[in-house]
């Protein structure tokens, strides 16, 4: 009998090597990948998908079959936008070398970048991925506040250097969380009841007084504003002020990982900690900042970075360089010329609609929680979340080529983060091919 329940840190909605019928090209390239690539690799869906090009909110196959693509939040502004894809190219065969020769495109970039932030963000620093971002705040925080105490929430991701799997719990348990690293409950009304902000803030509390208790001194809080490892939970705005008041008055500093709700996905703005009224003390970002190129930083207070600043170099070969700043300047363009925010706003909100339409005909669909064009939508069985059903339900998109995932700690919330371009029309079709989806699962 099936476990109706994934179990903590396995991954849902993957492949099983060995099971199921592929076609024998596919069974042919899983074989050479698994023999190339090793053993830690997943693919996603029973079926894996075999992806040969990109185009918009679109992706397709070998045989030139077209997917929906409701997932891939990386190219936030549609696969391989022709102007992002200008722009890179363009640089690409002008000029592209490190940060530490003096080169315009990296300055404009960053000043550019930081005027869409609190006026008490100063300073950027370039990475080429999330992970690294991450691994650059936690460094800094521990200069900062002597301490080296992390808390994060029980499903969380936040990258894959050593530091910070360390800190993502959403790894599983193959990955063990540091001696310094305490969990604490996610944002969820269900489990810390209607006043959400108070209740998180009395976690963080109780993660900072049980680091003290073990002679650790509290360095940071880091959240992903959207909490999107653990299900999406974005309500009420402002629910998360008490929760940095907490830590900064442990002597820690607050880390936005805007990697997911960042560049407009949430609607409300360009950085999904916005939403609560509060300042960040360091705000890290990920590849959605060149729409899926290798460019990715953390923004902060410059008096966060000053005793850090004043005692290390930092250096990271292509973190920021030309190509990077050129690509990332590009995708800036789009979000505003193309009023994608809005578009997140209000695609969103017909989205939300529709599929609140749809828990009222379907009782396996149950709780939606948005903002923007990032949701979560919890799938049940009696009334309880289901991980199992999610994935079947996720695996009955998939056939009907549209592709999405899961999320939660037993992965039982559909996670659906699209392109910012993504339209009513992608929406309606969404919407359809879920209700098919949910009636046959």
């Amino acid at each position: 009998m099936t476990d109706p329940q994934p179990k903590p840190g396995v991954m849902v909605n993957a492949y099983v090597p060995g099971k199921g019928d592929l076609p024998p090209d596919d069974a042919a390239l899983v074989a050479r990948r698994q023999a190339a690539l090793g053993p830690a690799y997943r693919l996603f869906y029973e079926t894996p998908v075999h992806l040969v090009r990109g185009e918009g909110v679109w992706l397709y196959d070998r045989q030139g079959e077209a997917y929906l693509d409701t997932y891939n939040n990386v190219a936030c502004v549609g696969h391989c936008h022709p102007h992002v894809v200008q722009a890179m190219t363009a640089q690409a065969a002008t000029f592209a070398s490190h940060t530490r020769y003096l080169h315009d495109t990296v300055v404009d970039y960053a000043e550019r970048l930081l005027a869409t932030m609190p006026a008490g963000i100063g300073h950027m620093m370039f990475t080429c991925t999330g992970s690294e971002a991450n691994d650059l705040a936690f460094r800094i925080a521990r200069e900062a506040t002597g301490g080296t105490g992390i808390i994060v929430t029980e499903n969380a991701y936040h990258g894959v250097t050593l530091a910070v799997a360390e800190a993502s719990p959403s790894l599983g348990t193959g990955v063990p969380l540091g001696a310094h690293v305490r969990t604490i409950p996610p944002p969820d009304p269900a489990r810390l009841g209607p006043d959400v902000g108070t209740a998180f803030a009395a976690e963080v509390q109780r993660a900072i007084d049980d680091l003290k208790r073990h002679g650790i001194r509290p360095a940071a809080l880091l959240v992903d504003t959207i909490f999107s490892s653990d299900g999406v939970f974005a309500d009420p705005p402002g629910f998360l002020a008490p929760a940095a008041d907490a830590i900064r008055a442990a002597g820690g500093l607050f880390i936005a990982d805007e990697v997911q709700p960042g560049f407009g996905r949430t609607g409300a703005g360009m950085w999904g900690f916005a939403r609560h009224g509060l300042v960040p003390d360091m705000i890290s970002m990920g590849k959605p900042m060149g729409n899926g190129y290798p460019v990715a930083g953390l923004a902060m207070r410059p008096d966060v970075i000053a005793e850090f600043g004043a005692r290390a170099r930092y250096f990271n070969t292509f973190g920021g360089n030309a190509v990077a700043a050129a690509t990332a300047a590009a995708v800036l363009d789009v979000i505003e010329d193309e009023g994608l925010i809005a578009n997140a706003r209000d695609v969103g909100a017909y989205l939300r609609d529709g599929l609140a339409d749809l828990c009222r005909r379907h009782e396996t669909l149950g709780t939606i929680r948005a903002a923007g064009l990032f949701i979560g939508a919890d799938i049940l069985t009696d009334g309880k979340p289901d991980g199992a059903r999610a994935v079947r339900v996720v695996n009955a998109l998939r056939r009907n080529r549209v592709l999405i995932s899961a999320s939660g700690p037993r992965g039982e919330s559909l996670k659906i983060r699209p392109p910012l371009p993504f339209s009513r029309a992608n929406a309606d079709l969404f919407l359809d091919r879920l209700d098919q989806a949910l009636k046959a699962n």
